[in-house]
């Protein structure tokens, strides 16, 4: 089956959302189309190109966006006078919101990677009316014991490369929570401490992919680096901001809020994010949602996987909105 051919924007703009942000849109496909969002990750990623192959241009109308603060919305992550204070989930999520009304969308089928998909996920859950199917991969749900986890937990299977993380936190942090330790380095006024953080984060973030240290391209810009570990050691240090009961996993707890809207779950065999059985847990407590666990695949579920994804967008489309 494979991907759908490469396609360029019929539309983008910068959408003004309030707190001095504005956010990078684009849609591409049919402008008749159904209309589809697309969730990047990281949290602080950006919606690079290839995330527009997973549609058929001639049935969807595809949208989208850089989250607050990452890839072309300003003002960026890496900028340390930017306020981070108000880039939570809940921004984003209102942020979805106004570019929706803003496209003059009423409903929405919703496809996230990674954070995309925790993303996705809580939006929703709390906006159930505008969302009519979720297709998402790499599962994540944004829960504390996932941080802890793809931190610590990954420490015992990633001893040398957990040991280099460890030796630039602070000794007197190293107990706690890793993201918060290395999230407040990287607030640090000292520009060489916050680029000392930002290397620390990416490289650990390298090792446990697993990949070859500094192998990871957009890594190796400094401005990326640093707006994308500065983002996600903010939210991973924050409970994500889905507030009370994330120890236990509010997406989780909350899958019942899901019922009705049609899923698709693709996840790889061996993505050590996984290793909670979080998106086994999440399919079972929302039974509208259909599972595929692509063997001896990781993070990335590789070629099967997108085929899967392909698959499930394709029927999609045949869908009613």
């Amino acid at each position: 089956m494979g991907l759908y051919p490469n396609i360029e924007p019929y539309d983008h703009g910068m959408l003004d959302v309030g707190d001095g942000n504005h956010v990078y849109w684009e849609t591409c496909g049919n402008p008749h189309g159904k209309p589809a969002l697309v969730l990047h990750g990281g949290p602080g990623s950006l919606a690079s190109p290839g995330l527009r192959r997973f549609f058929d241009p001639a049935a969807y109308r595809i949208v989208l966006l850089d989250q607050r603060g990452a890839g072309r919305s300003t003002p960026s992550a890496a900028d340390h006078a930017t306020d981070m204070s108000v880039n939570t989930t809940a921004h984003l999520m209102a942020d979805l919101e106004r570019l929706r009304a803003h496209l003059g969308i009423e409903r929405w089928l919703v496809w996230g990677i990674s954070w995309g998909s925790a993303l996705g996920l809580r939006y929703a859950q709390t906006h159930p009316g505008v969302v009519t199917e979720l297709v998402l991969t790499g599962v994540a749900t944004g829960s504390n014991p996932e941080v802890a986890l793809l931190t610590r937990g990954l420490g015992k299977i990633f001893p040398e490369a957990f040991e280099r993380f460890l030796r630039e936190l602070p000794a007197d942090e190293r107990d706690g929570n890793l993201a918060a330790a290395c999230n407040r380095l990287l607030e640090s006024p000292d520009p060489e401490v916050r680029e000392r953080a930002a290397r620390a984060w990416t490289d650990w973030e390298t090792a446990i992919i697993p990949a070859p240290p500094g192998s990871v391209a957009r890594f190796q810009d400094p401005v990326f680096r640093r707006g994308f570990a500065r983002t996600v050691t903010h939210y991973w240090g924050n409970d994500h901001f889905l507030g009370e009961g994330n120890d236990e996993g509010v997406v989780l707890r909350d899958a019942h809020l899901l019922k009705g809207i049609p899923g698709t779950l693709v996840q790889g065999s061996l993505d050590l994010g996984n290793l909670l059985g979080i998106v086994w847990r999440l399919r079972h407590a929302w039974p509208d949602a259909e599972l595929t666990v692509v063997d001896e695949a990781g993070h990335d579920a590789g070629t099967v996987g997108d085929d899967v994804l392909v698959a499930a967008t394709d029927k999609y489309a045949r869908a009613e909105a």
